[in-house]
């Protein structure tokens, strides 16, 4: 049964095992709140993970201990698990879906767990799991529906009010939920008056669905750059919890997301994994009854496969305005193609990409396409030069 006591014995626990991450300013996040960033993303392995798998494996009986423990997951909880392992001298057994990256694959076997590769998707790596974990007698240890988990992630609810006195409101990611029900029990036994306000991907919005309806709902599939909260179905426990101790959850857009990993690198030089990034997007975006309050978003992991990082920012740059995609319709005659780009230098417009398309069939027949990209400062500076492009004459298809 999760109590407060249990957080505070995971606290005293997981002393040598985490570290007490910083709080720290982040002014320019929002125009109407004053926002602080929960850095878990800084956390040994990259994510808040290692707190509960760390207070969960230090809780077993000698006996558990020496069978060892055994996991599933494609990122953050197998890092988690494998390091709280090794910690406490404990054999870990990690399943993971053949399909998982190799830097996931390869950091988790760095912490000194024995990894098992399964042909399939989570669903195929967790019904192994399962087997091996009845086969050898290990332990199971669950990504988030299990009180010592809770427990140990509710460790950074007490971080959060021992570091700062004004909170107002505290905006976490939530995947199956473990995350904000041990942050959300915290916070409401200790001060109640401090909103508790959940995210979520609006590709993956099961506890979203879920507390909405009043029951535990499965989604058929789930589809979201957050893949560390690409849950489709969440915990009773967490469930439980959350109807009780949440405020309200929302959803956010994986253009948001980008935008909100985008804004970390830029103005913190900190890289945030997408479901890391949720609650900063929350508060970016305006999705939270929240103004002139004082904010915390926990950034909960930076665990980011850097080949779709790249992705990632072009379409964070896409969203908030700092790039853009014109398609221009052109008359086929001398000095077109100067008119357009003195428009653009003279409003301090950066092309990084032209493509001139002279035959269509849709197109008149002395007219052609131009289409560049733009790099841009906003969406006041984007209208600014489609507004002088049109009053040149130009069409924009």
């Amino acid at each position: 049964m999760l109590t407060l006591d249990k957080v505070y014995h995971a606290a005293f626990v997981l002393k040598d095992v985490v570290r007490e991450t910083s709080l720290i300013p982040s002014p320019k996040i929002s125009k109407t709140n004053n926002v602080f960033l929960k850095t878990e993303n800084l956390q040994v392995t990259g994510s808040f993970k290692v707190r509960g798998a760390g207070y969960m494996i230090s809780q077993l009986t000698e006996e558990e201990k020496q069978r060892g423990v055994i996991a599933c997951s494609a990122g953050n909880h197998a890092q988690g698990v494998a390091l709280a392992a090794a910690k406490y001298g404990i054999k870990s057994v990690i399943c993971l879906p053949d399909g998982a990256p190799m830097s996931k694959v390869e950091a988790t076997k760095s912490y000194g767990a024995e990894v098992v590769m399964v042909k399939g998707v989570y669903d195929d790596a967790y019904k192994r799991a399962l087997e091996l974990r009845d086969e050898m007698g290990y332990t199971f240890v669950h990504p988030f529906d299990d009180d010592n988990v809770i427990a140990g992630q509710g460790t950074i609810g007490l971080e959060i009010l021992n570091n700062m006195k004004d909170i107002d409101a505290v905006v976490v990611p939530i995947g199956g939920g473990g995350l904000i029900s041990g942050i959300a029990y915290v916070i409401k036994h200790l001060n109640p008056n401090v909103k508790v306000y959940g995210v979520q991907a609006a590709g993956a919005p099961s506890m979203f669905n879920s507390v909405k309806d009043g029951k535990i709902e499965r989604l058929d599939s789930v589809s979201t750059i957050a893949d560390g909260i690409a849950v489709k179905e969440p915990g009773a426990n967490t469930f439980k919890l959350c109807s009780e101790y949440v405020d309200d959850i929302v959803t956010v857009t994986e253009g948001e997301i980008s935008s909100a990993i985008l804004a970390l690198i830029e103005q913190h030089k900190m890289i945030a994994e997408g479901a890391g990034a949720v609650a900063v997007a929350a508060v970016m975006f305006d999705k939270l009854p929240i103004k002139d309050k004082n904010v915390v978003c926990v950034v909960s992991g930076g665990n980011i496969d850097v080949t779709i990082l790249s992705r990632v920012i072009e379409r964070g740059l896409l969203t908030s305005g700092r790039t853009c995609n014109l398609c221009i319709e052109l008359m086929d005659k001398p000095g077109q193609l100067q008119l357009v780009s003195s428009i653009i230098a003279s409003l301090g417009g950066n092309v990084i990409s032209v493509h001139h398309e002279r035959a269509s069939e849709t197109m008149d027949i002395n007219g052609c396409y131009l289409r560049i990209v733009l790099e841009t400062k906003n969406y006041e500076h984007i209208d600014s030069i489609t507004s002088a492009l049109t009053a040149a004459g130009f069409r924009l298809v």
